[in-house]
């Protein structure tokens, strides 16, 4: 009897949801969201270049990714900073050679109603959330365009969709960046490169757990969520991989809603 090597074979379909030997940056590697994208990376088989400002993060991140037998390149910078986001790309170009994953998660949110909202907390956010995924794609694209195949996925909010009291630079910076999503996808599709934002509801970092610990904050949220849930950082770390992987080369340009079902109701 002959072993089938059919399309729905379970090695087969393994294979589309591994990336052995692909080399992959993720931003705001430091903890929560970002650390669990960079070991579910690790764990499919890429090595790692992670980016934060947390050093002691960094390589508690690093540990777990070297515990999996994956290279982890570490590199401590502030993506608020246009030249220090540069530096981060360049020093991963020049550990890899050429980054096959790039994956923009870092984010902040500065919080305060919009008459209240300082220029320099707009300007802050829009440079975290939008001008560094701009710079690190257009560092990392030429590489892909020159090997014709590239996954670049944008980490971005159910706030881009939804508009939520006191994150209007929030709303504004994710809106953005689903947008230059979808303009990144449609111009370098051509090379065979996808491009993809995922949006989450909130998710229960160890950070979001003490701002959302609150019943009387977390409950009208929580309301709104046909799942009744927050979401773990795990989740998004999967669907990341869904995205990073072969499984998912006909996807491109999507912004997909990570919310239970938050959008739909």
């Amino acid at each position: 009897m002959t072993t089938s090597t059919s399309a729905s074979s379970p090695s087969s379909y393994m294979r589309r949801f591994a990336l052995p030997g692909k080399r992959a940056l993720v931003t705001g590697g430091s903890k929560g969201i970002g650390a669990a994208i960079a070991l579910v990376l690790a764990q499919a088989g890429a090595d790692i270049a992670i980016v934060g400002r947390d050093q002691a993060g960094l390589e508690e991140t690093a540990a777990l990714v070297r515990a999996e037998g994956r290279i982890c390149h570490m590199i401590v910078a502030d993506m608020a900073s246009e030249a220090e986001t540069a530096r981060a790309g360049r020093a991963a170009l020049e550990h890899f050679g050429t980054v096959d994953i790039l994956v923009n998660n870092a984010g902040i949110a500065r919080i305060a109603p919009l008459l209240d909202l300082t220029v320099e907390q707009w300007d802050e956010t829009q440079a975290v959330n939008m001008r560094a995924p701009f710079v690190l794609t257009q560092m990392v694209a030429p590489g892909m365009i020159a090997q014709r195949s590239g996954k670049i996925i944008n980490i971005s909010s159910q706030a881009a969709e939804v508009a939520l009291l006191g994150h209007g630079a929030y709303c504004a910076s994710k809106g953005g960046l689903n947008m230059l999503t979808k303009v990144t996808a449609v111009e370098l599709g051509q090379h065979n490169i996808q491009c993809n934002a995922v949006c989450p509801t909130v998710i229960l970092t160890p950070m979001a757990e003490r701002e959302w610990g609150d019943p009387a904050k977390s409950g009208p949220m929580l309301a709104r969520i046909p799942l009744g849930r927050f979401g773990v950082p795990q989740e998004v770390a999967d669907l990341v991989l869904y995205l990073a992987a072969p499984a998912s080369d006909m996807v491109t340009g999507q912004a997909i809603f990570l919310d239970g079902g938050f959008t739909a109701s």
